[in-house]
């Protein structure tokens, strides 16, 4: 029976290529790809999948919060993360997430398609990077900003929480009163669907922010 693999990226011209190089193949059975993580996870609860190709950079449901979603629900599945993120530090935190793999787009397809067959055999595929000088959250700022409905202000908020700021520290460095600080930390983290501290660092960990 063939493996059944779908795509999870809101990129149509990579989704063209990756299904015309998996294609190719013929030993895989390959869906019709979905361009955000909800898409993903409705498909899923109703389509047996054996292997996702997961972007990070999605609309609505980002790549790290679905992975944390197919590792609860469907534990079963395989994950190969391809981002445009060369950041070692984002490559672990993803293995920590429970991914089977990491490989950046610009892979060369007979490499993605051998790492493919490793991982539905079973293997792990975390090849070391070399890391780039600036962070990821800096690099795309504009459009990290936009897609998490964040401003510069919060975003420095946050560097400063991670950071170990106390909320009086950071209003005495950006001159606000403590109360303004601590509306600013709800804010954020009513945004970013974290629940608490300790989710606000991850976030910020798995984003370049500290």
């Amino acid at each position: 029976m063939q493996s059944r693999i779908i795509i999870a990226d809101d990129h149509q011209l990579l989704i063209d290529g990756l299904m015309a190089v998996l294609r190719e193949e013929g030993a895989w059975e390959i869906l019709e790809p979905v361009n955000n993580g909800m898409q993903l996870l409705d498909r899923l609860a109703n389509t047996p999948v054996d292997l996702v190709l997961l972007d990070l950079n999605m609309p609505q449901l980002d790549g790290i919060k679905t992975l944390g979603h197919l590792k609860r629900e469907f534990p079963q599945v395989k994950i190969l993360v391809i981002t445009n993120y060369n950041q070692p530090q984002l490559m672990m935190s993803v293995e920590e997430l429970g991914a089977d793999g990491y490989m950046l787009k610009s892979t060369s397809a007979t490499e993605l398609k051998s790492a493919i067959r490793k991982i539905l055999q079973g293997e792990k595929i975390f090849t070391p990077l070399q890391e780039e000088q600036i962070p990821i959250a800096s690099y795309f700022l504009d459009d990290f900003m936009k897609k998490y409905q964040l401003t510069k202000r919060e975003v420095e908020i946050i560097k400063m929480i991670s950071s170990e700021f106390t909320s009086k520290e950071i209003g005495q460095q950006l001159f606000i009163s403590e109360f303004t600080v601590n509306t600013h930390r709800k804010n954020i983290m009513r945004k970013l669907e974290v629940k608490n501290m300790a989710g606000l660092m991850n976030f910020a960990r798995v984003h370049g922010l500290c």
